[in-house]
């Protein structure tokens, strides 16, 4: 059976946070409303860019029109102080050499290929888009594996979206802890597994493919 490894972006490969703090604050100026702080932002993220933008307006605002100046403002600055977490380019260099890789994300697509396609080239990614609903429905994930052609996968994020995601695909989760999202926050959600440096994924990864899809 050929398994793939499939992961979470923001948060897990990319530490995207400033460019998004950036992003909404830049938005909620452009309607005279508060600016929100990077910690804020960081509770704010993970379930697409219409929730982030509906926690991040005042209450009883109407976010749909920030939210569309927060997609055009990003889409233009997705890269001014995005970078990879230490380590993520030498794990999946490593990994990449026995498995298919993939990006999913909740990310709208247009900004999840642009990212891709900047920071890691060789990897299927795909986004939020009409025809694949965010995450944690499981869409995103069986759609990946289909364009793998893979029978299986575990999955990697930083988020309780990411745990309930490969609940709902029936996949083995691994749940990084250098993301939005603190260990306490993941145990709670049912995570079961877990890696604390990006050193280490290909290790746990292969553990993990042994211990549920055997040799």
């Amino acid at each position: 059976m050929e398994i793939a490894m499939i992961f979470d972006l923001d948060g897990t490969l990319l530490d995207t946070l400033q460019d998004l703090h950036d992003a909404v604050n830049y938005a909620l100026a452009q309607f005279g409303y508060p600016a929100r702080t990077l910690e804020e932002v960081r509770q704010f993220v993970g379930e697409g860019a219409g929730k982030l933008m509906e926690r991040a307006v005042p209450e009883g605002a109407d976010p749909e029109p920030v939210l569309s100046c927060f997609r055009t403002y990003y889409a233009a600055h997705t890269q001014v102080k995005t970078r990879p977490y230490p380590g993520i380019p030498e794990a999946l260099e490593a990994l990449g050499k026995k498995y298919p890789l993939a990006v999913v994300s909740n990310k709208p697509d247009e900004a999840v290929k642009i990212l891709g396609k900047a920071y890691f080239p060789s990897l299927y990614a795909r986004g939020e888009a009409p025809d694949c609903p965010r995450k944690p429905n499981a869409a995103m994930v069986h759609k990946t594996m289909e364009a793998l052609g893979v029978q299986g996968c575990i999955y990697i994020g930083d988020s309780q979206v990411d745990v309930q995601t490969a609940k709902n695909a029936g996949v083995p989760c691994l749940s990084v802890t250098w993301g939005f999202r603190d260990l306490d926050c993941l145990r709670s959600a049912g995570a079961t597994h877990f890696c604390h440096t990006p050193e280490n994924l290909p290790r746990m990864l292969e553990t993990m493919k042994e211990e549920y899809y055997g040799q």
